[in-house]
């Protein structure tokens, strides 16, 4: 396969996010105010909050990243680049993995980066920030997986931003679970390592398959 194409879909795509600057702050913000709202709602309580952190980060990015499901093929579908894609000279599923690579790379990673924002806010420790930071690099990977196979079942749905949600929201229970469970440290003896060591597999194997299975969804939506 040759790298260019595929290069020239990630740049593409890259740039465009980087054009609607407000769509990016708008994720960020609703994953800073998710950590506003829940002291108040659960009271200045610094060590339970310290304890609930991480549980907390992950559904702020979980809930964040559903907010960016819905544009993943919305907008080439409705400009017909979809559509003329399958005739590049590229495969439709390498053209799947670098969109995917592509909205990692814009929803995902502004949120890791305010990731420390939150973390204040929660009083969190340092140590445990850092795992925080490292089990959302192994696990957000298949986040966005399961999100592209969403978004592409629901791409000529008229409410598909509503329903793809709902589709992804059971296969991601077990990711925000190992994600919550190799951060803390007493979780028992190896957990944590167990728990990271499934959280990067799982993503592993969904950034490998997730493409051929939107490929086949796209295909057969357009038939």
């Amino acid at each position: 396969m040759s790298m260019k194409p595929f290069n020239a879909i990630l740049i593409r795509d890259i740039k465009l996010a980087s054009r609607s600057f407000g769509d990016v702050l708008t994720l960020v913000l609703f994953f800073i105010m998710i950590g506003v709202i829940i002291p108040f709602a659960i009271g200045p309580n610094k060590m339970l909050l310290a304890s609930i952190a991480p549980g907390i980060i992950w559904m702020a990015a979980f809930l964040s990243s559903l907010l960016a499901i819905d544009r993943f093929f919305r907008a080439d579908f409705e400009d017909g680049s979809l559509l003329a894609m399958r005739h590049a000279n590229i495969s439709l599923s390498a053209i799947a993995f670098a969109k995917l690579i592509a909205l990692w790379v814009i929803t995902i990673l502004p949120l890791i980066i305010a990731t420390p924002i939150l973390a204040m806010m929660l009083f969190m420790d340092f140590e445990i920030l850092i795992r925080t930071i490292l089990s959302l690099l192994a696990g957000t990977p298949a986040l966005i997986a399961f999100g592209g196979i969403g978004a592409a079942i629901t791409v000529s749905l008229k409410r598909g931003g509503l329903i793809a949600p709902v589709l992804i929201l059971p296969i991601s229970i077990p990711i925000l679970i190992f994600g919550i469970s190799s951060i803390k440290a007493n979780a028992g003896i190896g957990v944590e390592s167990a728990a990271m060591l499934f959280l990067i597999a799982i993503s592993l194997l969904a950034m490998v398959f997730a493409p051929f299975a939107i490929a086949l969804a796209l295909r057969l939506d357009q038939e």
